[in-house]
């Protein structure tokens, strides 16, 4: 490194988000960045350790220690060399991935200050992107055809290195756009769509062709192709089958959260389709990361208030002991979309939802307690009796997803992403996608 002690006298910087009370009002990307001396500093604090844990945690295998040193020496077009060898999108997993890297960094570990790598990353694909370093390449065709099915994160990643390889890749999407989660899941403040389109530009360009409004039978794959990959993700909600489900208001948070990617992209819905938390009381359901894009979602939208329930215990604020590194650490995380505004309650058990002409207007929780687990079992729920109602006109289901049921598949088709480990993150779908089209790659070699 060029400086090697910068650790030592270079405190951890992040950029941080726009101010609250200017962010809420649009669905602009929150996060701000910093400048490019700041960011050269940033990168300097990497001590290019002996052993990288930040490479051993990332799926992919990301070369940080390597990228970082290069964008300490403002060798920006260096670092984004090194940095597409392991990633295809690092526009999208500088913006949303949780940084499993950074959990495992050295100066983590050491002084809880990990270096800003998913920061770093985003900076130098942006630098990449502006300074025309991403052009469309050419690739030799080598006469084989492969169908992705399926344009999420994993059949993105699948599509880009096949057709690196090669072979010419045609990808199946059953929505009107291209990015499955990317798209629809992930709000536009923390993903602006144009940065999926600008990279699909780039696909285009370089041979790989989308189809949209095309919903494939899994049973009856499309003709023409000498071998499949199917990413179809995890799009079946988790539901909560309690008294009073069906009454108006109730709703999964994905129809919510997609839905208003639509409207911002242009389209209209009647009043009566249109889910929208203005004016409203507004309740989530489930503790992750999209419950936490509903809350977002919900201020910009004009609710009156926001609660989130979760029905396991808080996690500590912190260090976890229970999940001492190199788990991933189970701790209290606040997004931006909390620091916008929202209590935040856990240990609730929703039991029925309540309504009024038809409409629901709150929701019976019951508290419960966890029992310590004995060995080779989990904790054990324990209802307590104590109940309570909240006010809710609108109740948002963000309780996670289920794994598909996929059909059983000749040797010629191949699965990717989070339809083989169920729902996963997107840095984990791109490296399936990428061994994925290794494999179809072996396969379709090893016939010849």
């Amino acid at each position: 490194m060029g400086n090697p002690k910068a650790f030592l006298t270079i405190p951890r910087q992040e950029a941080g988000y726009r101010p609250i009370h200017d962010r809420i009002a649009d669905f602009g990307e929150v996060e701000q960045t910093l400048n490019t001396g700041e960011r050269k500093l940033q990168a300097s604090r990497c001590m290019d350790c002996g052993v990288p844990f930040c490479h051993w945690a990332c799926p992919l295998g990301n070369r940080s220690p390597e990228f970082q040193d290069a964008l300490f020496r403002g060798k920006w077009k260096e670092a984004y060399e090194i940095l597409t060898l392991t990633n295809d999108f690092p526009e999208f997993t500088g913006r949303i991935c949780p940084a499993l890297c950074e959990k495992s960094c050295v100066l983590k570990l050491s002084l809880n200050a990990p270096v800003t790598i998913r920061e770093n990353e985003a900076a130098i694909i942006e630098s990449a992107f502006r300074e025309g370093y991403v052009q469309p390449q050419s690739y030799p065709r080598n006469g084989m055809k492969v169908a992705v099915v399926g344009s999420g994160p994993a059949g993105l990643a699948a599509a880009n290195q096949l057709n690196r390889k090669g072979y010419e890749v045609t990808v199946f999407e059953k929505q009107e756009y291209i990015g499955g989660l990317l798209r629809f899941g992930i709000p536009n403040f923390k993903l602006h769509k144009p940065i999926i389109d600008r990279r699909l530009q780039i696909m285009e360009a370089e041979g790989v062709a989308f189809k949209t409004n095309v919903d494939i039978d899994l049973n009856h794959l499309p003709d023409g192709f000498d071998a499949y990959c199917v990413c179809v993700g995890t799009s079946q909600a988790r539901d909560l089958a309690v008294p009073g489900r069906d009454l108006k208001g109730v709703h999964f948070a994905m129809e919510f959260l997609a839905q208003q990617n639509r409207v911002l992209a242009g389209q209209t819905f009647a009043e009566k389709d249109r889910i929208s938390a203005r004016g409203k009381h507004v309740l989530v359901i489930g503790g992750g990361d999209t419950g936490s894009d509903c809350i977002g979602t919900s201020h910009r939208q004009g609710a009156i208030d926001v609660i989130q329930i979760e029905i396991m215990p808080k996690p500590p604020v912190g260090d976890n002991p229970n999940t001492p590194w190199p788990q991933w650490p189970v701790v209290l995380r606040t997004s931006s979309s909390h620091e916008e505004g929202c209590v935040r309650r856990w240990n609730l058990s929703s039991t029925r939802f309540l309504g009024k002409n038809g409409r629901v207007c709150g929701v019976e929780v019951e508290e419960v307690e966890w029992l310590p687990a004995k060995p080779g079992e989990r904790p054990q729920m324990h209802l307590t009796g104590r109940k309570e109602i909240i006010k809710a006109d609108l109740v948002l289901l963000a309780m996670g997803f289920l794994k598909p049921e996929l059909p059983t598949f000749p040797e010629h088709v191949f699965v990717a992403g989070d339809a083989v480990t169920g729902p996963s993150l997107v840095v984990r779908c791109i490296d399936s996608g990428r061994k994925v089209a290794q494999k179809i790659d072996d396969y379709l070699r090893g016939k010849q």
